[in-house]
């Protein structure tokens, strides 16, 4: 008589990488200034894509990789329009633990993906910007419940931490700072919410070179 054949556990999942986890953004960038176009090309043509897909459409320009080559690419981009010497804003959509965007089950249920908070040198360029945080967590994980306010604290006490909190306004956290190190608060309040919540997503809008600011 045959020996049944054995039932084996279910592989665990493969790590995965970045762009496989949804690990993104969406910017927009706005120039006051009848140059505008020209500025924000040259701004996308001249900064740093190494190891990120980046794609630019007709409203937005999406760049997905690694959290701290996601930074670099968003200081290098608003940088390089800021450096006009024009008024300009920006618009960043980030969001992490969705690849599917309509569907956010990952293979084996990935569950949360540990990210280190990237360190950043400052650009010498000052900005302001209004900050909201999602953590996108309803069903909690075993022995944690979901906690949405737990999480956006633990961030803003990090924007504390660096200088660049301003204050807790209607449904956003104003900052105040070097672009790099504001733009690090965005980026480290999605990476912490993302430790103990898959997904994350946070918008943050810039402004620069503003003539109200002076």
């Amino acid at each position: 008589m045959p020996h049944p054949t054995p039932t084996l556990p279910d592989p665990a999942p493969a790590a995965f990488t970045p762009l496989e986890f949804g690990v993104g953004a969406r910017i927009t960038l706005a120039v006051m200034s009848d140059r505008y176009a020209e500025i924000i090309l040259d701004a996308l043509r001249s900064t740093d894509t190494a190891g990120l897909t980046v794609d630019t459409g007709v409203v937005s320009t999406f760049v997905g990789g690694a959290e701290a080559d996601i930074l670099r690419y968003l200081t290098g981009l608003i940088g390089a329009a800021a450096r006009s010497g024009h008024h300009v804003t920006a618009t960043v959509h980030f969001s992490r633990g969705c690849p599917g965007e309509v569907v956010c089950a990952l293979p084996g249920g990935a569950g949360p993906l540990r990210s280190e908070i990237p360190a950043v040198t400052p650009v010498g360029i000052a900005a302001a910007g209004e900050w909201a945080l999602y953590p996108l967590d309803d069903g909690g994980r075993p022995g944690v419940q979901p906690d949405h306010m737990r999480d956006i604290y633990a961030a803003i006490d990090f924007a504390k931490a660096n200088g660049s909190f301003v204050a807790s306004e209607h449904f956003v956290t104003r900052l105040q700072g070097d672009l790099a190190t504001v733009l690090q608060t965005a980026a480290a309040g999605w990476i912490l919410v993302g430790q103990s919540v898959q997904h994350v997503t946070s918008h943050l809008t810039l402004s620069i070179n503003s003539p109200s600011a002076r």
